[in-house]
């Protein structure tokens, strides 16, 4: 199988530029819980750079060799190789030969776990890898149905970008269909790519997610045998509701 996400992978820096509301949250629960700290699909780096640079020691899993080419080409130029480890594996496979005292999953990267065996098997693993009392982070969406039947497969202008490293103009598309009886939605970002002569290259990227409710996710946290310490509703720790835009989900290692 090839790289399910390297098509994407030199467009995820650029789409997600800016894209900073998580890090106060995620910096506060690395103070308390302290290294070494596991991110499930790290991707790129976004997270990774701004807590090694705090002097966290990090290990970051992923199946994307694209993803993970970026995100140690990032890591070498900002001079914080020393503090992260990168992995290419899959968080349903976990075999990393330590333990940790927080691991997180942030941008809804849990919701590419599709299958109930899936989310059991990668929870599962998480686990063992958790040091004693140690933190789990599931950051997700809290699904809103009005917008969920919006998704009929319409392609919409999602934005227009400019790449800083070519001075190549890239709008994206994107289209979202949904299956309310499984619960996955079906994604397709097409992104073109106009150059300075005026020649278009197109990429298509499709990909799902699985959208989750809030007891649904407890059922699976304790199944997997971790304990819920926590449901917030947003980054700012507020208690989560219908009209919370996410759902973040703390459970902790038993002791």
């Amino acid at each position: 199988m090839g790289d399910p996400y390297g098509a994407y992978a030199r467009f995820y820096d650029l789409d997600l530029q800016g894209m900073q509301d998580d890090l106060p949250f995620l910096e506060g629960m690395a103070d308390r819980c302290g290294s070494p700290i596991l991110e499930l699909a790290c991707g790129t780096g976004r997270a990774l750079l701004p807590l090694a640079g705090r002097g966290f020691r990090i290990t970051g899993i992923d199946v994307s060799p694209a993803m993970l080419a970026v995100a140690r080409a990032r890591l070498q130029a900002a001079g914080l190789g020393d503090r992260v480890r990168l992995v290419q594996q899959d968080m349903r496979s976990l075999d990393l030969g330590g333990r940790f005292n927080l691991a997180y999953a942030l941008v809804n990267s849990f919701s590419h776990m599709l299958t109930v065996d899936d989310q059991l098997a990668a929870l599962s693993a998480v686990r063992r890898h958790l040091e004693p009392g140690g933190i789990l982070i599931l950051d997700l969406f809290n699904p809103d149905m009005g917008r969920l039947l919006d998704f009929r497969g319409q392609v919409v202008l999602d934005k227009q970008m400019r790449d800083p490293a070519t001075g190549h103009t890239i709008t994206k598309y994107r289209s979202e269909q949904v299956d309310l009886g499984t619960q996955i939605i079906d994604v397709t970002y097409v992104l073109d790519e106009l150059d300075d002569q005026g020649a278009l290259r197109r990429t298509v990227f499709p990909f799902a997610l699985r959208y989750f409710y809030r007891y649904e996710l407890e059922l699976l946290l304790r199944y997997a045998g971790l304990e819920l310490e926590a449901i917030y509703g947003s980054y700012d720790l507020e208690e989560f509701g219908g009209e919370s835009p996410k759902l973040i989900a703390v459970a902790r290692q038993p002791c």
